[in-house]
């Protein structure tokens, strides 16, 4: 045993300097990788600034983020990804030193230390159903007091520790579909008031001791017309809702245990309202607001219960909650929209006729709407108070606004990116301008006298800074133009805003973004979403004249047969060329292998029944689009109803006028897999723009086997229904996993291979003729990566030399689905200790340069393992001849060389998808990651074998060729004297 640990000790030190690794020196970092932090859409956000020190605003985000951002500078003092299951429902701060957060449904309450971030406490609770979530944390003007939480959530009332974070007491309501609106906490009151609806039609109240949980009284009245949506508690004992028509306000008053309601018709208090009407969310004091179609009305409520407009605004405006600035004054900001511009006014709840503040400030339209707007005020050197706001703009950006300015922004849309295209940049050449690329002269002067400056050791630390910045600019790999390597490109990335941005791979940096007006609520579309981004026009002849442009795709609705929306954007200029509803839905878009002679990109879009639509819509486009006609499939996988269809295409659409774009499809095959006994989990094929060098490989002996190379295959993988949950949720007896490799012309299945006692999820890459896929074996309680290469064995024979000089081969006969294929599989499956959210593979040029997977880590990190520990021939006793291939000893596990992680020492956290994009270099590789965070790197997975490394001594090298012809110089006069002298004996 002893003797077997050491030779894998040796092996492992062997691999970690036999296998290339991407490890660099500390000053190396961020010369070919940059890495970006965001937190995404914040939805809550509570403000620290009492005590001295750091000063800081507390946020929560739609990509389940919290974190403490710096007050001045809008920087990232600390944050943690929660996960995708575990959204956060309500934030707040307990003691002055904790921030409390709600999640998973109200089911998880935690309590982080403010300066660092690390958590306190933990406690799970538990109820008997699922219910809307609602957080609680009365103040105290001491902050080491152990206040009470209070969380509704799973349908019962919990009251825990701020300290400890123990449930001190807890209350289940008898009725099981009790919604809790509202919990009111009076100052120095023993007494909780939990107020809510039973359905869409009672109003219950429960008062409760909030010392130890007794349920004190319980009232309960009726409301025939029911209720719905916000509801706003406008003082102690009333609050408003709207009924169920959305027509009439319901002034709803329950002091001293009677329950009464005051109906109030919208259309008696603002005119000419029709329609239906929402209450919007804030907290305010005796003051509510409305909004309708037209308008945003804001209503008074007296301590009669009297309702009175104040204010009707016709602009887009948005509300924040109540702020208490003083002993007995609140205020509230008030955000409207201008033409170029928002106007910010912060008013008190009881006297609306004046303003405590009133700016206007402008604003980048690329930004769109305000969404949300929280205050907090501060007090200025002369006593006097002053406000802040922190705004949400619809492009998910976040925006500090202080005294009539922006004091920072940050674009946290990039957290939420949904689609990922390159472009390259123009050509060199006089007048090339892409989004002010070129410097003014003012500029240009400032950078020289910066650097004189500089040079007379006379600049500041900000100059220096400065000088710094515009070096990193100014380099190679931060010019606006290509380079002859194709390292310098455009990332065009689309987000879940529906604004699109362009990022130099250099730096990072935004070279321009657009909010895309067609993704945009607007009458036409109610609730569009962006799909994915796609090459559209890219020049190649008219590089010099013409400019790249891409195609936006996406939807009216979040639904798949909702209409379809198309939007063209310039690469260069990012501006929107032109966009345009479609009269049909999407299902699936394919893009077709064909140009025109505009060199623009054909597209083929599927909607939900069926019919394929061709793009551009042009003759030309027709006619190229006819000419491959027979040669178009596709497939869809209908994975709740266990099928997998493969499509072809027939006649003109039926019933469609003069329309020579649209075409029928017919069902070429099925599958279909038995729901009792399987579900898809995953479907995934090549990429359909992969190059491939050749098709034979030389193995040991001088033999050669051909790669089985198909755009046609697909690779598919189903569980057993029990196994389709979590890990742990079957026995290793109930749970299989089966893979399949599916041609989707015939519909022929290639292999299938079954894995019993193992589950998903399953994540899989398919490159060349070979697939990679990750998935947990229940029976060894490890996770299993697997990998299948396909031979094509019809051209086995083709291996005699004679043959070949003769030309009675089949080397160039083409490939056809409908012959039925030879092939033969080798499979291999290695332990791997981690999981996995998702894996990629290294793309080049010519495909010359060997594979490297790239894996993203549980971890949020990028690992890159070479192609050949995932070779199915692998044995325990390699032979010299598979030595010399480059086949590695088996073992049982995967090796993690720390070395390889791309990422370095960096997170890209929330890590979603991995994007490679081949450079000109054919030994160099592009990776993007995306998550919450971005990250770009370059990599060599086979070294740079075709060009000089950056760090090149070129001085050390002319100075190598100078001292070589100065010898051959005195070599030569040396000889030659030499010579001479012998002639002269």
């Amino acid at each position: 045993m002893a003797m077997a640990i050491r030779s894998l000790l040796i092996f492992l030190c062997i691999q970690s300097i036999a296998v290339p690794t991407f490890s660099l020196y500390e000053d190396q970092a961020g010369l070919m990788d940059w890495h970006q932090k965001y937190i995404g859409k914040v939805k809550h956000a509570v403000f620290q600034t009492q005590k001295t020190g750091r000063k800081r605003v507390l946020v929560s985000t739609e990509e389940n983020v919290i974190a403490s951002l710096d007050l001045r500078h809008g920087e990232i003092f600390w944050r943690h990804v929660l996960g995708t299951d575990d959204a956060i429902d309500g934030i707040d701060i307990a003691m002055g030193k904790y921030l409390i957060t709600l999640s998973s449904e109200g089911s998880i309450l935690r309590a982080w230390n403010l300066p660092d971030g690390q958590m306190w406490w933990e406690s799970f609770l538990q109820g008997p159903s699922d219910s809307k979530s609602f957080l609680f944390v009365p103040t105290s003007s001491k902050a080491d007091e152990d206040n009470t939480i209070l969380v509704f959530g799973k349908g019962s009332l919990h009251a825990v520790s701020s300290i400890h974070g123990d449930i001190v007491w807890k209350v289940d309501f008898p009725d099981e579909s009790f919604e809790v609106q509202e919990v009111i906490q009076h100052h120095d009151s023993n007494i909780i008031y939990v107020v809510g609806f039973v359905g869409s039609s009672q109003f219950d109240v429960y008062q409760i001791n909030a010392k130890n949980g007794e349920l004190l009284k319980h009232d309960s009245a009726a409301f025939d017309g029911g209720f719905s949506g916000e509801v706003s508690l406008v003082s102690k004992a009333k609050l408003v809702v709207l009924d169920a028509a959305r027509s009439t306000l319901l002034t709803i008053s329950f002091q001293k245990g009677e329950i009464s309601f005051q109906k109030t018709y919208i259309s008696d208090l603002v005119k000419g309202f029709s329609g239906m009407a929402m209450i919007l969310p804030s907290k305010l004091t005796g003051l509510f607001a409305v909004k309708t179609i037209t308008a945003t009305t804001f209503i008074s409520m007296s301590s009669e219960g009297q309702l009175e407009v104040v204010d009707k605004i016709n602009h887009a405006t948005v509300i924040s909650d109540a702020l208490s600035f003083s002993e007995d004054r609140q205020a509230f900001a008030l955000v409207q929209h201008g033409d170029s511009d928002i106007h910010l006014n912060v008013k008190q709840n009881h006297d609306w006729s004046s303003d405590l503040l009133k700016e206007r400030i402008k604003l980048n339209q690329q930004r769109g709407f305000v969404h949300r707007v929280f205050m907090n005020n501060y007090v200025r050197t002369d006593k006097s108070h002053g406000f802040r706001a922190l705004i949400v703009m619809e492009d998910h950006s976040l925006l500090l606004l202080q005294q009539g300015e922006i004091v920072w922004s940050r674009e946290d849309g990039l957290a939420s990116v949904i689609g990922v295209t390159t472009s390259e940049l123009p050509v060199e050449k006089e007048g090339v301008s892409v989004a002010k690329v070129e410097q003014n002269l003012f500029e240009w002067l400032k950078e020289h006298m910066l650097k004189v400056k500089g040079a007379l050791m006379l600049a500041s630390a900000e100059d220096l800074a400065a000088i710094k910045g515009m070096g990193l600019r100014s380099s190679e790999k931060s010019k606006m133009t290509r380079d002859h390597n194709g390292f310098r490109k455009l990332l065009i990335v689309l987000t879940k805003s529906g604004k699109l941005f362009a990022l130099h791979t250099g730096d990072g940096r935004i070279v321009w973004s657009l909010l895309l007006n067609s993704l945009r609520q607007s009458e036409a579309c109610e609730n569009p979403t962006g799909i994915n981004v796609y090459p559209w026009q890219v020049p190649h002849h008219h590089a010099m004249d013409e400019n790249p442009s891409v195609l936006v795709v996406g939807r009216c609705k979040p639904s798949s047969d909702a209409l379809g929306i198309f939007s063209f954007v310039d690469t260069y200029t990012g501006k929107e060329l032109k966009s345009f509803g479609l009269d049909h839905s999407i299902a699936q878009v394919i893009q077709l292998p064909f140009t025109d002679s505009t060199e623009q990109h054909l597209h083929l879009l599927i909607d939900t029944s069926g019919q394929a639509h061709l793009y551009p819509r042009t003759p030309e486009a027709v006619a190229i689009f006819q000419l491959e006609f027979s040669n178009i499939y596709w497939y869809s996988v209908e994975a709740d109803n266990g099928v997998i269809k493969g499509h072809g295409l027939k006649s003109n659409c039926d019933g469609e006028v003069a329309n020579n774009y649209c075409f029928g499809s017919r069902e070429v095959w099925s599958i279909v897999f038995p729901l009792e006994t399987e579900k898809i989990i995953t479907a995934i094929t090549r990429k359909s723009n992969e190059v491939v060098h050749t098709q034979a490989k030389v193995v040991a002996d001088q033999d050669v086997m051909y790669k089985y190379i198909s755009k046609n295959l697909l690779f598919v993988a189903t569980v057993s229904p029990k196994a389709s949950g979590d890990i742990g949720s079957a026995t290793p007896e109930e749970s299989h996993l089966v893979v399949y490799v599916v041609d989707t012309v015939t519909g022929r299945i290639l292999h299938r291979m079954n894995h019993h006692g193992s589950q998903g999820p399953v994540h899989a890459v398919f490159s060349e003729n070979w697939i990679v896929y990750h998935h947990f074996s229940l029976r060894a309680h490890r996770y299993e990566m697997t990998v299948i290469e396909i031979y094509d064995q019809s051209r086995a024979d083709n291996k005699d030399v004679w043959k070949i000089v003769l030309g009675k081969h089949n080397l160039t006969s083409p490939m056809s689905s409908y012959s039925r294929p030879g092939v033969t599989t080798k499979s291999q499956s290695y332990y791997f200790t981690q999981s996995v959210k998702a894996i990629s593979v290294t793309s080049t040029a010519k495909g010359i340069t060997s594979k490297h997977l790239l894996i993203g880590t549980i971890g949020d990190q990028v690992l890159a393992m070479d192609k050949r520990f995932f070779d199915p021939r692998r044995s325990l006793n390699p032979t010299q001849s598979e030595k010399e291939e480059g086949i590695l000893p088996l073992t049982d596990s995967l090796p993690i060389i720390p070395q390889s992680y791309v990422t370095h020492a960096l997170k890209v956290e929330g890590l979603r998808g991995i994007v490679t994009v081949p450079a000109k270099l054919e030994s160099a590789t592009l990776v993007f990651t995306h998550g919450v965070d971005l990250f770009f790197t370059r990599l060599a997975p086979s070294r740079t074998y075709d060009s000089l490394t950056e760090d090149f001594s070129y001085a050390l090298l002319l100075i190598t060729i100078v001292a070589l012809l100065v010898a051959i110089f005195v070599t030569w006069v040396l000889s030659e004297k030499k010579d001479l002298s012998d002639k002269w004996r």
